[in-house]
């Protein structure tokens, strides 16, 4: 499923057929392609079935860099890094039965990368950086926040309060307009990630 946010920003969703989600969360997951100054990212990207028209949009133009933004979302970026011959960034750590074989260029919190993206320090100590695209007024994010019961929620880590509540409010001292996240709803304004950050974070057992 293709989704355009605004010209050079759109998404696509798929089911994700190796992953076994907690609790209710579903399968499905998103992937992002933006065009920010000369490069055409493609952000926690993985690869789509054949005939679901989205390897056709990607070849028309194609991306110029990937980045990982968690070490659990290595995915596919070998097979868009041999596809493309792009760039890629990511973490400086990774699961050990999840490495990729291409070289990943390391991306920490307060980093720009080219095209202008801005890595951010989202205070949960996951190895997460959501991705700040200025041109779009958009923060990318993993797995920090997700919907579950209709709500947009922050995952819950230990250090809730002291860290992670923090770090995103600070975020809102960007002028984005929106956000994209992985799981749930993939779409969501400015003003209903401010009140995700006063609800309850999301538990899964």
């Amino acid at each position: 499923m293709i989704v355009d946010i605004e010209p050079g920003l759109w998404i696509w969703r798929i089911h994700h057929t190796d992953w076994v989600p907690e609790g209710e969360i579903d399968r499905v997951v998103t992937s992002v392609c933006v065009e920010e100054g000369a490069e055409i990212a493609v952000l926690d990207a993985l690869a789509p079935p054949r005939g679901a028209g989205i390897w056709e949009r990607l070849d028309a133009r194609p991306p110029t860099m990937g980045v990982v933004l968690k070490p659990d979302h290595v995915r596919s970026i070998d097979l868009f890094v041999e596809r493309f011959g792009l760039r890629a960034f990511g973490p400086d750590v990774f699961q050990r039965d999840d490495v990729p074989r291409s070289d990943l260029e390391p991306i920490y919190p307060g980093m720009t990368l080219p095209g202008g993206f801005v890595a951010l320090y989202d205070g949960r100590g996951r190895n997460e950086t959501p991705l700040w695209l200025p041109e779009h007024g958009t923060i990318v994010f993993s797995d920090a926040l997700t919907t579950l019961g209709g709500e947009l929620q922050v995952w819950w880590t230990p250090w809730h309060e002291e860290r992670a509540l923090p770090a995103l409010r600070e975020m809102l001292e960007l002028p984005f307009e929106r956000i994209i996240i992985s799981h749930g709803e993939p779409v969501h304004s400015r003003s209903e990630f401010g009140r995700a950050l006063s609800r309850d974070p999301i538990r899964v057992d």
